[in-house]
């Protein structure tokens, strides 16, 4: 993280503005590698020159000028060899010559259409989602290939080469610069909703290393829900996930204890989830509930986060209703890991042995085999049974199969308090 002022100064700029820069620097050349390469180098260019000279009135326009200077500057050097790129040169040297008497009002032309059209463009289905995720994370969410890297415990390399071929697959699929309509755009927006919410899960319980949360990850994703419902206000499951963002995000303070521990839901401080969030949230979920429909995933799942942050202490929790909401997705959205989350609603509602018959019904799915909170969840409800013998093996068991050792560590102390009764 750079230290001087002047450089965390430049640093914030770059976080909000880069998205935009790289936005409208893609419209124009259609290519998003080349287009981070020139937002990239107005970025070394304003490092090189504000020191001196100052920080410009409006660092986003200098910023703008600068990369469209470079990306005519590179054209002319290959000498317009393509007929593309003869085009293009003249379109930016009108642009930046005449086209337009004022840079500032360059930058703002169409831009939420170019950071809606950026969004579907580093979500498009011919990347993989481990190569939309980081191409997300890079190009919107401003992070470096080492801050990717350390968000998700991986080699720097590997996030590079990720994005490299990224942007490479997106240039040889020739792949549209362009928000989809019809029916894709439902398709491809449920893939754009996925990997915000991928990056939002990993900040909230990391698969692996020393910490429980990742706050940082947690709030890139909140910035990128938030910017795409600004972007696309009439869809209501881009309500839904910010709702479920917002509400899941005001417990943080109250998920981690002061040496780092893991806190669970049902003995969190309440005092300590922040209202505002909460607030937020539920303004969010209810704007996705006036646009009318049945709620989707997201906003069901909000609706079930909804239940609790409107709980005051735990024992006010509606857990009937969180039941009867995760039955309601599981007809959405089936899937064993619904399941296992209604059964967990369903134990509280009517008892362990009610959530027992519902985990063990699913606990041959495949998907489930190495899920960790599979015999994590077994485990409490045998343990509240009084079968602690069986529920200290399934503690151990969940255990063995989390990455996270924080999680380990609370799991292994679950299994040790089955040995003195607790």
């Amino acid at each position: 993280m750079p230290t001087d002022p002047l450089h965390r100064k430049i640093d914030a700029i770059w976080r909000i503005e880069s998205p935009r820069l790289i936005a409208s620097l893609t419209r124009m050349v259609r290519d998003i590698g080349l287009a981070e390469e020139l937002a990239q180098d107005a970025l070394v260019a304003a490092l090189e020159n504000w020191p001196g000279a100052g920080m410009p009135d409006n660092p986003a326009a200098w910023l703008m000028a600068t990369a469209k200077r470079r990306a005519i500057d590179q054209l002319r050097r290959q000498q317009l060899q393509q007929r593309k790129h003869e085009q293009l040169g003249h379109d930016l040297v009108a642009e930046l010559d005449g086209g337009h008497a004022d840079i500032t009002d360059a930058l703002d032309d169409d831009i939420g259409d170019d950071l809606l059209r950026l969004v579907f463009t580093s979500c498009h289905p011919v990347l993989s989602k481990d190569a939309r995720v980081a191409l997300t994370l890079r190009v919107l969410g401003g992070l470096t290939t080492d801050e990717i890297a350390r968000a998700f415990l991986v080699p720097e390399a590997t996030i590079a080469q990720r994005i490299v071929r990224a942007k490479k697959t997106l240039a040889a699929a020739d792949v549209p610069f362009e928000v989809p309509r019809g029916p894709e755009l439902a398709e491809r927006l449920a893939a754009v909703l996925e990997v915000i919410y991928l990056v939002f899960n990993e900040g909230y319980s990391a698969t692996a290393g020393d910490d429980w949360m990742r706050p940082h990850l947690c709030e890139d994703a909140l910035r990128l829900g938030r910017v795409l419902a600004g972007l696309m206000p009439e869809q209501a499951e881009v309500h839904g996930l910010v709702a479920l963002m917002e509400i899941q995000a005001s417990r943080s303070r109250a998920r981690v204890g002061p040496n780092g521990e893991p806190i669970l839901l049902l003995e969190q401080n309440r005092a300590l989830w922040d209202r505002l969030a909460i607030e937020r949230g539920l303004a969010a979920l209810a704007r996705a509930d006036r646009l009318g429909g049945s709620l989707g995933p997201y906003a069901l799942q909000a609706a079930i986060a909804a239940c609790h942050a409107r709980a005051r202490v735990a024992e006010e929790t509606d857990w009937a209703r969180i039941a009867a909401l995760y039955g309601v997705l599981a007809g959405v959205a089936p899937s064993p890991i619904v399941e296992l989350n209604r059964a967990v609603a369903v134990a509280m509602a009517g008892g362990p042995a009610d959530g027992l018959a519902i985990v063990d019904a699913i606990a041959a799915e495949p998907s489930l085999q190495n899920y960790h909170l599979l015999p994590s969840v077994r485990g409490d409800f045998l343990a509240r049974l009084g079968r602690r013998t069986e529920a200290r093996a399934e503690f151990e068991r969940a255990a063995s199969l989390t990455r996270n050792e924080r999680e380990r560590a609370l799991l292994l102390s679950r299994a040790a308090a089955c040995d003195a009764g607790a």
